[in-house]
């Protein structure tokens, strides 16, 4: 972390001998609003444990859907395949 702060004076010394001290120091101040709004977007986006626990939630309602509609599926085709057999002893 020194050697960054190191830098970072080095560069505003610079930059502030070709620019001067107002556009210097109002070029940093920018560069640091930029990065700090890029943190917390990057922060916003970011999963918690929360998150994963209600996708894990969501999956195993759906889970359950599935398996709920599967039998009601099922049921219908035992019932056609009965009709049809029952149909053609008939005959």
């Amino acid at each position: 972390m020194y050697l960054e702060a190191k830098e970072t004076a080095r560069l505003y010394t610079l930059l502030s001998d070709k620019l001067g001290n107002d556009t210097t120091e109002a070029m940093f101040k920018y560069i640091d609003n930029k990065t700090e709004r890029s943190v917390e977007n990057a922060i916003q986006t970011l999963a918690t444990k929360d998150d994963i626990a209600n996708v894990r939630k969501e999956i195993g309602e759906s889970k359950v859907d599935i398996i709920k509609w599967m039998f009601i599926f099922w049921i219908g085709q035992v019932g056609a395949t009965l009709a049809i057999i029952l149909l053609y002893l008939k005959k």
